[in-house]
């Protein structure tokens, strides 16, 4: 009997729960919204890189390589808050063939310059004081945060606006949105180095031009269901 009984209320509590499920009548759509901007600032990842038998000998090589690149960083006038060391280290590589370990020291900046004039003079003095490897190159704006905002609200008017065109068919109107989620993507541009407009300029006695940077495109994207009234 007790079996019974608690098997109706279930029964009752479950009808009861599906009527009082409504379908909402919804619409959804995805919105794009893109700000271009121009750079006004760069980031450099670059690394001085040593190779050697011995392990003391590849580390002295290499911290005084370093030691040269952040004075010429500090020469050019770059502030301390801008430059930092973001990895060290050192590490044996053993050669089976040969029966023999070498030892390869790394040691990586990453600097932030503002001032884009400062690029070029700045890229050949690191090569020159030791840096053999360029990790990364990223062409930024100061004021990323504030041009994603202006994405997302284009990304929220361009999603309205497609609702508010799919339903003007059927002469319903759009109401407020349900549900909203977001996936925002920023493009670095990388240097492009104008090597033939390089060789054109020196011709013609011109200056040089060694670097296009593009813009920077900031791409916001959402998906919003929208309640039809």
């Amino acid at each position: 009997m007790k079996k019974l009984v608690l098997f109706l209320t279930i029964m009752f509590m479950t009808m009861s729960y599906g009527q009082e499920i409504k379908q909402i009548p919804l619409i959804n759509v995805n919105g794009e919204g893109k700000v271009k901007v121009a750079p006004d600032q760069v980031c450099i990842s670059a690394t001085v890189e040593t190779k050697g038998n011995n392990a003391k000998d590849v580390k002295k090589q290499n911290d005084e390589k370093i030691d040269a690149v952040l004075k010429f960083i500090k020469k050019m006038n770059i502030p301390t808050a801008d430059f930092k060391t973001k990895q060290v280290a050192l590490n044996p590589q053993y050669d089976y063939e040969k029966k023999k370990t070498s030892y390869n020291a790394t040691q990586t900046v990453e600097i932030v310059v503002k001032d884009l004039s400062k690029y070029d003079e700045l890229m050949e003095g690191l090569v020159q004081q030791g840096i053999n490897r360029i990790d990364r190159v990223s062409f930024e704006s100061s004021k990323l945060a504030q041009y994603q905002s202006e994405a997302r609200k284009l990304a929220m008017k361009d999603a309205k606006v497609k609702a508010e065109e799919y339903v003007s068919v059927l002469g319903q109107k759009v109401g407020k949105a349900f549900t909203i989620s977001d996936n925002s993507q920023v493009y670095h541009p990388q240097p492009v180095y104008a090597a033939m407009r390089m060789k054109e300029a020196d011709s013609m006695g011109a200056s040089n031009e060694t670097l296009a940077i593009g813009e920077i495109e900031i791409t916001a994207n959402v998906s919003v269901s929208f309640v039809l009234d």
